[in-house]
């Protein structure tokens, strides 16, 4: 398989299944429609315990390959494969299920709002977000960076995966961070592979979120992939423009 992307058709349907099950999970996914307009986007806030590290970035993970011309305005972010990630994810669920109404050794309580959206020039998924206090104040792309979990920012070191920038969000027009879809095909080719070749159902957007999602603390319940149905299967095949 030479590419493994994503029509608009394919992300709206993979995102209808991912709201069906996120009803039965009650995991609080929501899907947001632009008035006056077909167009869309998945939606879920949630509370998060973290600590920010105030390490400036440069001397958390050292320098780091970028996309295109945004490095001057970005911060790198870590990856891992989605096994590793769900591990990870694992070993973190105690500390960010839940609202934490105090908070110890510097953490503090930030709410994060996420959005799922649809790119027509890389025809993959995108990871917007916001994060502030409680107070509201909105958090700065060196805390957005302070507040990555450490295990991710060591593995970005060996392998840089996406960027955090600072961009415009453009269904809403308000400032939001991004997590760059420059490499996205090339994170999930093997992944959608190897579903395609032990036949497994697979909906790109949940298992692309799964990879992208905990980098900036949004977990993804293992439950999702336990509850698959054969029509997630949403893959690209390099001979057919539809959907395979």
């Amino acid at each position: 398989m030479s590419s493994c992307v994503l029509e608009e058709e394919s992300f709206h349907r993979c995102c209808q299944l991912l709201l069906q099950q996120s009803q039965q999970l009650g995991d609080g996914w929501s899907w947001e429609p632009v008035q006056g307009s077909q167009e869309g986007y998945l939606r879920k806030t949630a509370l998060r315990s973290v600590a920010i590290d105030p390490r400036p970035v440069r001397d958390q993970a050292g320098s780091s390959s970028d996309c295109g011309q945004e490095e001057e305005q970005s911060a790198p972010v870590a990856s891992a494969d989605a096994d590793t990630i769900r591990s990870d994810a694992e070993d973190e669920d105690d500390e960010d299920e839940g609202v934490c109404a105090a908070c110890d050794g510097g953490s503090q309580v930030l709410q994060y709002e996420y959005h799922v959206l649809f790119s027509c020039s890389y025809r993959t998924p995108v990871l917007y977000f916001r994060a502030s206090t409680l107070e509201g104040r909105s958090l700065s792309l060196e805390e957005v960076w302070g507040s990555v979990h450490p295990n991710f920012r060591v593995r970005l070191q060996s392998s840089p995966l996406s960027t955090v920038t600072q961009q415009e969000h453009p269904l809403l027009g308000q400032p939001f961070f991004m997590l760059h879809p420059c490499r996205t095909e090339e994170f999930m080719r093997p992944v959608l592979q190897a579903a395609q070749d032990q036949h497994r159902p697979v909906n790109y957007v949940l298992t692309w979120l799964s990879v992208v999602g905990p980098v900036v603390g949004l977990d993804v319940p293992l439950q999702y992939s336990t509850q698959l149905h054969p029509a997630a299967s949403v893959c690209m095949d390099p001979a057919d423009d539809g959907p395979g």
